[in-house]
């Protein structure tokens, strides 16, 4: 995707647009699919752009990020806390409680591929998919 500014040549309207790429643009001038918003004329062209410059949002997006590692890492204590741990036998385990109807006091966490889960969600077993944070602290 590439953004450029255009200006309308008719009304000097300047507006942003996103394109597929600068071939995508290039074929809807040629055809005049390019059209003003404000006064419907097809005389737009390509504007000068300032770079966009991230040093301030990059910090905040670390901040967010940092957040978001939070979070995680407190859900992940809960379900250590509260569920019992079944490693790569997930997708066993978890089909062993829906089909035999095992009482399961605390629900099962563990690991399984993209199609372990695709399948047991086709088999109606209610599983959600987490992202986890190793602790590097080990």
């Amino acid at each position: 995707m590439i953004k450029y500014r255009l200006i309308c040549k008719n009304c000097d309207l300047s507006f942003d647009s996103w394109f597929a790429s600068s071939l995508e643009y290039d074929k809807l001038k040629k055809k005049n699919f390019l059209i003003c918003h404000n006064c419907n004329s097809k005389k737009i062209e390509k504007n000068l752009m300032a770079p966009v410059l991230l040093n301030k949002s990059k910090n905040e997006k670390n901040l967010k990020f940092k957040d978001v590692e939070k979070k995680i890492k407190e859900y992940q204590k809960f379900i250590k806390n509260n569920f019992d741990y079944v490693g790569k036998n997930f997708a066993y385990e978890a089909r062993s409680i829906h089909y035999d109807k095992k009482k399961k006091e605390k629900g099962i966490y563990g690991t399984a591929s993209k199609e372990e889960i695709k399948e047991l969600k086709e088999e109606g077993i209610n599983v959600e998919n987490i992202p986890w944070i190793e602790d590097k602290n080990n």
